[in-house]
C-alpha cells in the first residue's frame, strides 16, 4: 500500500508541475572541489588536462537557475508557445552567467574573468579592440548586451551554405517527440519505476512529506532501455540507444533519490550518486533540484546592441591580433570579407 501511494503522490506532484505555465528550478551539484579533483584524477586524464583547481572550485560551488513560460501548460507546449526563457549560473563569488529570451531578442551578461580564469583561456583585453567594437567591450566589462535572435540564426544559415550547403537550403528541423510517442515513453518509465523502484514515506511538518526512491542502477537503466528500444523508429534521427552489452559495464550500486513535497507540490529532489564513483573515498556526491520562484523572463534596461558584422569582424578580428595575425596571413579575400561582416 505505501509503494502503490508513494508512487502515485510523486505522479500528482508532476502532473501539477506540467498543468502550470511557468516554471522556475535550481541545480547543483552537492559535492566539493576536493572531491572532483579526486574523480577526475581515477579517470586517468592525459598530462595537462587534469581539472584546474579554479574550475573545481567553481564547478563546485556554482548554481543554474532557469524559468520558461509559455502561453499554455508546459505539458501541452510546442516550442512556438514558449514566450519566455531565463538562465542564470551563478556562484558564491556573483554571477557568472545569465542569459534571456525575450520577444525577439537574446540578452546576455557573463563574467568574463572569471569564466576566463577557471577555463585556463584567456580572452583578448578590452583596449585591443577596435573603436567600433562597443557592445564587445561591454561584453567584457560584464554588461547587458543583446541581439537579434532571427539574425544570428540567418547568419548561421548563410555560414552553412559558404560552407557546402545549397543555396535557399532550409534547415533541417530540430529532433522533437510527437504527443503520442511522448506517451508511450512516459508509460515506459512508469512500469520501469513501478518495477524496480522501491519507495519508504516520512511525513514532516507543515505538511511536508518525503519521498525516497531507491533502485539499483544498472538494472534501472537497463529495464528502461528495454522498454524504450521498441519505441526506437519514432525517435527523432540521431538518438541512438546504447546496447545491453554497453550497459553491463556500468555500476549496479543502489542509486537513492529523495523528493520532497510541501502539500502535494514538488519543491525539492537530491539524488546521491556517490555510489556510482565506485570509490571508497568519495563519500558526497549529489545532484539538488529545487523548484524556485527564479528569475522572470524580462528583457534588461540599458542592454547594448551587437550587430553581426561587430560580432564576426571586432570580435575574431581581435582574436587573431592576440595570436599575432594580421590581414597578410588571411588565406584569401574571401575570408577577409567574411570576417569583416560582408555575410551579414
Amino acid at each position: 500500500m505505501e509503494q502503490l501511494s508513494a508512487g502515485k503522490k510523486l505522479d500528482q506532484a508532476f502532473e501539477k508541475l506540467g498543468k502550470e505555465k511557468s516554471i522556475s528550478f535550481e541545480l547543483d551539484l552537492d559535492v566539493d572541489a576536493e572531491t572532483l579533483k579526486l574523480m577526475d584524477a581515477e579517470s586517468d586524464p592525459e598530462s595537462g588536462d587534469e581539472i584546474p583547481d579554479e574550475a573545481a572550485e567553481l564547478i563546485s560551488g556554482a548554481k543554474i537557475s532557469v524559468t520558461v513560460e509559455s502561453k499554455k501548460p508546459i505539458d501541452e507546449s510546442e516550442e512556438k508557445d514558449f514566450v519566455g526563457v531565463a538562465m542564470k549560473v551563478s556562484t558564491p563569488g556573483g554571477d557568472l552567467v545569465e542569459y534571456r529570451v525575450v520577444g525577439d531578442y537574446t540578452y546576455v551578461r557573463s563574467d568574463v574573468e572569471a569564466l576566463t580564469k577557471a577555463m585556463d583561456a584567456p580572452m583578448p583585453p578590452a583596449d585591443s579592440l577596435p573603436p567600433e567594437a562597443k557592445g564587445l567591450k561591454k561584453v567584457l566589462d560584464g554588461e547587458w548586451v543583446k541581439f537579434n535572435t532571427k539574425e544570428i540564426q540567418k547568419a548561421g544559415q548563410e555560414m552553412a551554405q559558404e560552407m557546402g550547403e545549397e543555396p535557399g537550403a532550409k534547415p533541417s528541423p530540430e529532433p522533437t517527440l510527437d504527443s503520442k510517442t511522448q506517451k508511450k515513453l512516459l508509460e515506459a518509465l512508469r512500469e520501469v519505476i513501478a518495477r524496480e523502484v522501491d519507495f519508504t514515506t516520512a511525513g514532516g511538518e507543515d505538511g511536508t512529506e518525503h519521498i525516497t526512491a531507491t533502485a539499483p542502477f544498472r538494472t534501472l537503466i537497463t529495464e528502461l532501455i528495454g522498454e524504450i528500444r521498441p519505441l526506437t523508429k519514432d525517435l527523432p534521427p540521431g538518438m541512438d540507444l546504447p546496447s545491453d552489452k554497453d550497459l553491463k559495464d556500468a555500476p549496479d550500486t543502489k542509486v537513492t533519490a529523495d523528493f520532497t513535497l510541501k502539500n502535494g507540490d514538488l519543491t525539492e529532489v537530491h539524488v546521491d550518486l556517490a555510489k556510482l564513483a565506485e570509490n571508497a573515498k568519495v563519500k558526497k556526491f549529489g545532484l539538488v533540484l529545487k523548484m524556485s520562484g527564479g528569475t522572470k523572463p524580462t528583457a534588461p534596461a540599458g542592454a547594448t546592441e551587437l550587430d553581426l558584422e561587430e560580432l564576426m569582424g571586432g570580435f575574431f578580428g581581435a582574436m587573431m591580433q592576440d595570436e599575432g595575425l594580421g590581414e597578410s596571413d588571411l588565406p584569401d579575400e574571401g575570408l577577409e570579407e567574411g570576417l569583416t561582416g560582408d555575410a551579414a
